[in-house]
């Protein structure tokens, strides 16, 4: 026997318009409005997650150098102990004081000694490798992170860095004035972690510091 749907119609069953349609729950779809606000909402967090990255990596970076600073510096020393203790592969770290800039920023102003900086950047630019590492840990202190060394190399390649900077001379009204480097080395090793690495390396440059004092005055 048939019956009648609620329209009234003999054989017919009601289904609303919605699930007639295919746009009923559970079809898988969603209004135009709905999807325009989810493309917008992930272009808005793309967007976000951009600005973060800009704003980190400027962070990390030495606005009067562009070189790395402290932070950046520090971040690439554990990733590359890290890289070294898992590959079991050798590097060093040299810290670097630049001699005599306190002087020049109390006699000439401290845009000569930003002058000073800016060159002694430029000098590690140019004389290490480019897959090394160049940043700057405060004030006068220069990091160099280099890959693939033996101690003796290192020392070396240390002792070149400081006479290539010595050769710099600056002119400040009628003075030429020279300022120099001093540095120290430690050896990076898969028994090493970045705290103990920049202790020894700063030892190291302070001792060359006085050998250097000593050195100017015989």
């Amino acid at each position: 026997m048939k019956t009648a749907g609620p329209a009234g119609k003999r054989g017919t069953r009601y289904r609303p318009r919605a699930l007639r349609a295919g746009r009923g729950p559970g079809s898988g779809s969603a209004p135009a409005g709905a999807r325009q606000t989810i493309r917008r909402l992930k272009s808005e967090l793309a967007a976000a997650q951009l600005r973060i990255e800009e704003l980190s990596a400027v962070a990390e970076r030495d606005f009067l150098l562009d070189i790395f600073n402290r932070r950046g510096f520090a971040r690439e020393l554990h990733r590359s102990i890290a890289f070294i203790k898992r590959y079991d592969a050798t590097g060093a770290l040299v810290v670097l004081d630049v001699d005599r800039l306190k002087p020049i920023n109390d006699t000439f102003g401290h845009a000569a000694g930003d002058e000073v900086l800016k060159a002694v950047a430029r000098v590690l630019s140019e004389e290490v490798r480019s897959s090394d590492v160049i940043g700057r840990l405060g004030g006068d202190e220069f990091g160099v992170l280099m890959w693939h060394l033996s101690e003796t190399d290192a020392r070396v390649k240390a002792a070149s860095l400081e006479a290539a900077i010595d050769k710099l001379s600056f002119t400040f009204g009628d003075q030429t004035v020279r300022a120099g480097a001093s540095a120290g080395v430690a050896l990076l090793d898969k028994r090493v972690n970045p705290v103990r690495a920049l202790e020894e390396a700063d030892r190291a440059m302070y001792i060359r510091k006085a050998q250097r004092r000593h050195e100017s005055r015989v």
